[in-house]
């Protein structure tokens, strides 16, 4: 089945759930009204449906390839990358100083799920420029900007970030890239990097790469480290092309997923790079670009679920095997067999609560800029991890449904249905591990003594008492639901060793997750009580919100009983 942009989804969310509308009011986002909004999602989902999905299995079955030091990507993305280009969706949040539209977060974050929904691989490249142009109106110099960013922002050039190493995964501060000073100001960059989403192609005619690199006197560890912008070929400074910089592919990666996206080992031999922020200023810096980026894999990740589902769906709605209960519906088709609608209607409820959760991230992020208020920071700041992990372990469970709804076939690669597992695995892995996600949210965003998830929870309970008037079978278990996470909260917040927090980490977030949901769920039920989504709400909240119980009986455990299984008892 095609993927269709899920347009009207997204306006029902920034209209009645999300609170888009507190953005929109704001003075510097006051351009982005209702009907401006509107206008951008169709014409996006427009793109994404006619455009985008005819490539996604394209990529799949013909992947990028290195041939004689040169890239070449699947048929059809150069096409696809102008489409995007061309239709400003890569300049949507940019500074319009340098050409962009400098609409909010919110709004990009819906274009970039369809786009991931439609096709994912592609959808990586203006993910990465959105990222390192960011960073960049951050950061770089005013002549740096004036040069480069008139060119990435019209996608006329793409950008990448290169963080890993072979010995350096997430622990980026035992990277070994090199960095030497030139007397012209410019640097030499020696090193390699590895997992560089879209670090080659053939697609646009020059690539950025913002590349982290230690100076010979740099301490060791992430405070001595460096970013610097490295381009593919040196411009001169009308913009146009110069020689090509020492810089080249190694391999691509042979991956479980994500074909059509050229995943590059790069190789920089002295290869001339430029100074972002101060000496020593990389990580500030780079994680202004992968703050951005964490909140798009969740939207992948959230992308990708919509398009399993849509793809389950579809198929449910035609496969007849077996009888069904005969008040199940009459469709003669699988659609009716009591499973599989719960598992349909369990995908459809996980994807509306992750792209719920994802778009209030993203709305505190916009309100945080427009506002420089310290709680919408702090509120952006905590749901960035959330929304992550939970949007892309929401990918990967979905798809992983979608391919047991089809059954036999959903093994069998003709239906496509296993791609959407493949290619959404990763998103629990890059941009920071969904573990690292669950880690920081419980010790660097609870640093604050969990004042912004209690400022968070305040809202949540206050929702669901005035909510009780309209749906009490609904609002009463949100609000018992929430009233468990502070709990949960106090203690974990009380724990002065870390490892117990990170030993119940990941059940804590999932446990965040499965409230936030309930409560984005409550809210559009209220918002639309003559419709669907009363009872998409009912599911969510009677079936799967009480997960939460598990989670925070598993995140309250400690760490004594976890590490009382030894390695040599693991190993036995």
């Amino acid at each position: 089945m095609p993927y269709r942009a899920p347009v009207d989804e997204f306006s029902f969310l920034l209209d009645h759930v999300t609170g888009f509308d507190e953005v929109q009011s704001t003075d510097r986002f006051a351009e982005a009204s209702k009907d401006v909004s509107q206008a951008i999602l169709t014409e996006a989902g427009k793109m994404c449906t006619e455009v985008l999905s005819p490539l996604q299995r394209v990529g799949d079955l013909h992947p990028a390839t290195l041939e004689n030091g040169v890239v070449r990507t699947s048929p059809g993305f150069a096409g696809g990358w102008r489409a995007i280009a061309e239709g400003g969706w890569v300049a949507i949040m940019a500074d319009p100083d340098f050409g962009g539209m400098g609409l909010p977060v919110t709004l990009a974050t819906c274009v970039n799920e369809m786009m991931a929904g439609a096709c994912m691989s592609l959808q990586l490249a203006p993910l990465m420029a959105q990222g390192q142009i960011e960073a960049l109106e951050h950061h770089a110099s005013p002549e740096i900007k004036a040069l480069y960013l008139p060119k990435l922002i019209s996608g006329e050039w793409t950008g990448t970030m290169n963080l890993t190493e072979p010995q350096a995964g997430s622990d980026v501060g035992a990277l070994s890239t090199k960095a030497e000073r030139r007397d012209d100001g410019s640097y030499a960059i020696t090193g390699q990097k590895i997992y560089i989403s879209w670090g080659d192609h053939d697609v646009t005619e020059n690539i950025c790469h913002l590349v982290l690199a230690r100076l010979p006197e740099a301490p060791a560890g992430t405070k001595g480290i460096s970013l610097f912008l490295v381009p593919k070929f040196l411009p001169h400074e009308d913009g146009t092309l110069g020689a090509r910089n020492a810089v080249s592919v190694v391999s691509l990666e042979h991956k479980l997923g994500l074909h059509g996206s050229p995943t590059a080992v790069m190789q920089y031999d002295g290869a001339t790079g430029f100074l972002i922020g101060p000496e020593q200023g990389g990580m500030a810096a780079m994680f202004t670009m992968m703050n951005n980026a964490r909140l798009g894999v969740g939207g992948q990740g959230t992308g990708a679920a919509e398009a399993a589902f849509q793809h389950a769906l579809a198929y449910a709605l035609e496969r007849k095997q077996g009888k069904t209960a005969p008040d199940a519906g009459n469709r003669g088709t699988i659609v009716d067999h009591a499973d599989v609608r719960r598992m349909l209607a369990g995908m459809k409820a996980d994807v509306f609560a992750s792209r719920a959760i994802g778009l209030s991230c993203a709305v505190a992020i916009d309100m945080a800029h427009a506002t420089q208020d310290p709680q919408w920071e702090a509120r952006a700041a905590l749901l960035t991890p959330i929304a992550k992990a939970f949007g892309s372990d929401t990918g990967v469970a979905v798809a992983e449904t979608g391919v047991q709804v089809h059954g036999g076939m959903g093994f069998v690669e003709e239906t496509g249905a296993a791609q959407f597992s493949r290619d959404v695995r990763v998103c629990t892995i890059y941009e920071g591990t969904n573990g690292i996600q669950a880690m920081d949210l419980v010790a660097r965003k609870m640093s604050d003594g969990g004042d912004a998830a209690y400022h968070l929870l305040d809202e949540i309970e206050a929702y669901a008492e005035t909510a009780k008037s309209h749906l009490p079978d609904l609002a009463e278990p949100v609000w018992q639901a929430a009233e468990s996470l502070r709990e949960a909260t106090e203690w974990l917040t009380a724990q002065s060793d870390l490892n117990d927090r990170f030993a119940g980490a990941v059940p804590y977030l999932k446990a965040f997750a499965r409230v936030l949901g309930g409560h984005m769920h409550l809210k559009a039920a209220i918002a639309a009580p003559d419709s669907p989504r009363v009872a998409l709400a009912r599911f969510y909240i009677q079936r799967l919100l009480p997960e939460h119980i598990a989670h925070l009986a598993h995140a309250q455990a400690g760490a004594s009983d976890l590490f009382a299984v030894s390695a040599d008892d693991l190993a036995a």
